[in-house]
């Protein structure tokens, strides 16, 4: 692993990151994925990354949520609903519990997908997944007592 990579995950898994991150990296995400016409996120940098199209659970309106996620083989994609670390859980996970027909735009493509909440041994798997791909997840679920939510995304 590069020693950048190492810097940055050591940085990410702080309490520091996890109040100022929120604000800053889904805005920048956005912005930048706008411009590009949805073929660049800069948090892809550091991770796979779609943005998420999903109904709000109260408002009934397209939110659109630039998030990590992990590929699957097959063509979908496990997402990590922690919030860098926080106690609540994020919106999208609420909107994606109430409204599963969702869109990824994913390397500048627009993909439905459906969503489905994962539990028992699937999780654990995809919980390993996903730790394997960033391990800052273990520290985001060590300061928070809520079991951090996954959803596996498969193409409609």
């Amino acid at each position: 692993m590069p020693p950048g990579e190492r810097l940055l995950m050591k940085v990410s898994a702080t309490r520091t990151f996890a109040r100022i991150a929120p604000h800053v990296i889904p805005a920048l995400d956005r912005a930048v994925h706008r411009l590009s016409r949805g073929k660049v996120l800069l948090s892809a940098r550091m991770l796979p990354g779609v943005v998420l199209t999903a109904t709000g659970a109260r408002s009934g309106l397209p939110r659109r949520t630039p998030l990590a996620c992990v590929p699957e083989e097959g063509g979908g994609w496990l997402l990590v609903g922690s919030n860098f670390g926080r106690p609540g859980h994020p919106a999208w996970t609420g909107n994606l519990l109430r409204n599963p027909e969702a869109e990824v735009s994913w390397r500048g493509r627009d993909i439905p997908v459906r969503a489905r909440l994962l539990t028992g041994e699937e999780r654990a798997r995809a919980w390993r997944a996903a730790l394997a791909l960033w391990p800052p997840y273990a520290a985001y679920q060590a300061r928070v007592t809520r079991e951090i939510r996954l959803f596996r995304l498969e193409r409609r």
